[in-house]
């Protein structure tokens, strides 16, 4: 079991995004009904925030609800926005505590109305915070983020806003949905699948990649601490050499 005085605090990845995967499967696996495994997985959010909040991480992104999402039968999207709501209520006090500021990416226009007003009062009430930032992806998807990017430029382009040939990556980033946010550090996906989902294409481009077998609601902050660890090991090139980085 991994302690955080293993980790190198020089060393903490400034923002973790996680795909959080397996709550189906572990229901399944205990022979209960998927609404379970969702619930369940809100305690391991817990888990990850809190131990994030502790390591000094400032920036901690969670796929909570993406654009394909929808398409699960009505009654799981129906319950994993009662979910949401409950949750944002019941976690207010943590968020305060650890001096976590709330932000939610995607389109969230797509969110039942009461989903949404809880939403943003959550953010509102936890604007001023400044130890943490935990985002939420929710009705989220990276291709229909880089259509809406693509679409916003083009007509800024067209009315004479922007030059052509002035677009590069700062512009790119200034109309995504995270244009308040670094780029990822470490992506870490639970449940043993080992693909992206549509999941922040463009800001994982140089991120370290970590997978792990582990369902989503028995994940906690020791795994979490595991996953910086290993992090810790790698070298981060960035295109260059190793002779270069030394």
């Amino acid at each position: 079991m991994i302690d955080k005085k293993q980790l190198d605090s020089n060393n903490i990845p400034r923002h973790i995004a996680i795909i959080m995967d397996g709550n189906g499967r572990w229901a399944k696996k205990k022979g209960l009904f998927r609404a379970a495994g969702h619930e369940k997985g809100t305690k391991a959010v817990r888990e990850v925030v809190e131990g994030s909040a502790e390591i000094g991480i400032k920036h901690l992104t969670l796929y909570a609800f993406s654009t394909e999402n929808w398409n699960r039968p009505k009654l799981e999207v129906d319950t994993l926005m009662k979910l949401l709501v409950s949750s944002l209520k019941k976690e207010i006090k943590t968020l305060q505590e650890n001096n976590i500021q709330l932000n939610a990416i995607g389109n969230l226009q797509n969110l039942p109305k009461k989903a949404r007003v809880e939403l943003m009062e959550v953010i509102e009430k936890t604007k001023s915070n400044d130890h943490m930032v935990l985002t939420l992806a929710l009705s989220y998807g990276s291709r229909e983020e880089l259509i809406k990017t693509i679409e916003e430029i083009s007509i800024k382009v067209k009315n004479g806003v922007i030059s052509p040939h002035l677009i590069n990556e700062a512009v790119i980033n200034e109309h995504l949905y995270t244009k308040n946010l670094p780029d990822v550090d470490l992506l870490i996906r639970t449940s043993g699948e080992q693909r992206i989902s549509n999941f922040l294409l463009w800001q994982i481009a140089y991120a370290e990649l970590y997978f792990t077998e582990i369902l989503w609601p028995d994940f906690r902050r020791t795994d979490l601490f595991e996953a910086i660890l290993n992090y810790q090991k790698r070298e981060r090139r960035f295109g260059k050499t190793s002779e270069q980085l030394s």
